[in-house]
């Protein structure tokens, strides 16, 4: 039995065979599943499957890659960037691939939030839930794509107080390693 040329023929094979043979599977035995082989080799895939096993890949162009790698710009935001967020900024400052800024929301605050901050964060770190509500009132366009996280940290601490600098800690490092 020859080929079959045209679709129809192809069709009326497949209907004959009754769907006994299947290439596709036949085809993949030796493998055992069916893989999508070009997607293995996309750097992405090859970055994540590293990730899994906990090995760096690639392990020659890793201190390259990282010296490519842009920090996270994260931007701290409370009432009056007095006590809370000036701390968030001078504990996230020395941490490795991360720069960080202060603001506050006031009119009368020691560095007022303005455009440019929002422009310039990549994650915008609140304190209370009140200081997200502002933000998105007064710059509701700017922050409409930016990562916003309300910390839920009362007005209740000294500037770099150990417990506030304890509690920043808890809160941001698991933001900072959700990032890509």
């Amino acid at each position: 039995m020859s080929h079959p040329n045209s679709r129809a023929e192809r069709r009326a094979l497949a209907r004959k065979l009754d769907g006994r043979i299947n290439h596709r599977e036949q085809s993949f035995r030796r493998f055992g599943i069916e893989k999508d082989w070009k997607k293995i080799y996309w750097r992405k895939n090859k970055l994540h499957r590293a990730r899994q096993i906990g090995k760096i890949w690639p392990h020659n162009e890793w201190e390259k890659i990282m010296a490519d790698a842009e920090p996270v710009k994260i931007l701290f935001i409370c009432s009056q960037n007095r006590l809370r967020s000036p701390t968030g900024e001078k504990v996230f400052s020395g941490v490795a691939g991360v720069e960080a800024r202060s603001a506050g929301t006031a009119r009368d605050a020691v560095h007022a939030v303005q455009m440019e901050d929002i422009r310039w964060a990549d994650m915008i770190i609140c304190m209370e839930d009140k200081h997200a509500r502002r933000l998105r009132a007064d710059f509701r366009q700017a922050v409409a794509f930016k990562r916003m996280h309300v910390l839920g940290i009362p007005d209740d601490f000294k500037f770099m107080q150990p417990e506030l600098v304890e509690l920043l800690m808890q809160a941001v490092t698991p933001l900072l390693e959700n990032i890509e």
